[in-house]
């Protein structure tokens, strides 16, 4: 049974006017929630549709159109305030480091369906080339020195909104992972495919890069039995707060 913190941020975004994001750095902690995860299934990408029905949050229609409009307002709007920073971002990634300014990428969506991610690289060219596929880490080598700053700020992240708009993801929702590791590990299956993927989340606006990966999962899934209009509007501009906060990563 999960304790009263575990829901303070949920009930925060159900009940009340849109406030400090306090909540968000203490009242949710992985080992909080001692609930009964949902069961991942076990078969190859993408999971069967009847698997997926069984795991699909109960969401009206009406919701499901009201957070696309917000995908795509809120998109537009970060676009059209953040393109000059974009550009700069980039003209500092070809001077510093050479190579290619966007990173193209495979990840796993809603029902399994693999699309390519975008994002501003980071890392030095060809970073996998020789370690194969690797999760980041908080103090990665691969990462440049302008990679580090754009990671802080999220600066990185601005290209998905792209995907944002085509509807492969959504602005809120569990962080794509790749084919590999979907496939490698059960619990990055089942309900966390049941939503589409988002440019933030909960574990994000937490200490992401200090959490471990089940524990992520944790917070996808309470985020997914939990999903709203609001909890999503709340999540994204608590985002706005992350890099200033000594929890962001």
């Amino acid at each position: 049974m999960e304790t009263q913190g575990d829901w303070e941020m949920i009930a925060v975004a159900r009940k009340s006017r849109l406030g400090a994001c306090a909540p968000l750095h203490g009242a949710i902690t992985p080992t909080q929630e001692r609930g009964r995860e949902p069961r991942s299934p076990r078969g190859p990408i993408p999971p069967s549709p009847r698997v997926l029905d069984d795991l699909l949050p109960e969401t009206s229609t009406r919701t499901e159109r009201l957070i696309r409009a917000f995908d795509i307002v809120g998109s537009l709007l970060i676009l059209a305030l953040s393109w000059p920073v974009a550009v700069v971002a980039m003209l500092l990634i070809r001077i510093t480091s050479g190579g290619p300014v966007l990173y193209r990428q495979e990840r796993v969506g809603k029902a399994g369906r693999v699309f390519t991610l975008y994002k501003l690289r980071t890392m030095i060219n060809e970073a996998e080339k020789h370690v194969g596929p690797v999760w980041a880490s908080k103090n990665d080598s691969r990462v440049t020195p302008i990679g580090g700053i754009l990671r802080r700020m999220r600066i990185d992240e601005l290209p998905q909104l792209y995907n944002v708009l085509r509807g492969d993801m959504s602005l809120v929702g569990p962080r794509p992972e790749r084919p590999f590791f979907v496939e490698r590990y059960a619990s990055l299956r089942g309900v966390r495919l049941s939503v589409k993927p988002g440019l933030t989340g909960l574990a994000q606006v937490r200490r992401a890069y200090d959490l471990k990966p089940h524990h992520k999962v944790k917070y996808d899934s309470l985020y997914v039995r939990n999903r709203s209009l609001w909890l999503n509007i709340r999540i994204f501009f608590c985002t706005f707060l992350v890099p200033f906060s000594k929890k962001g990563w």
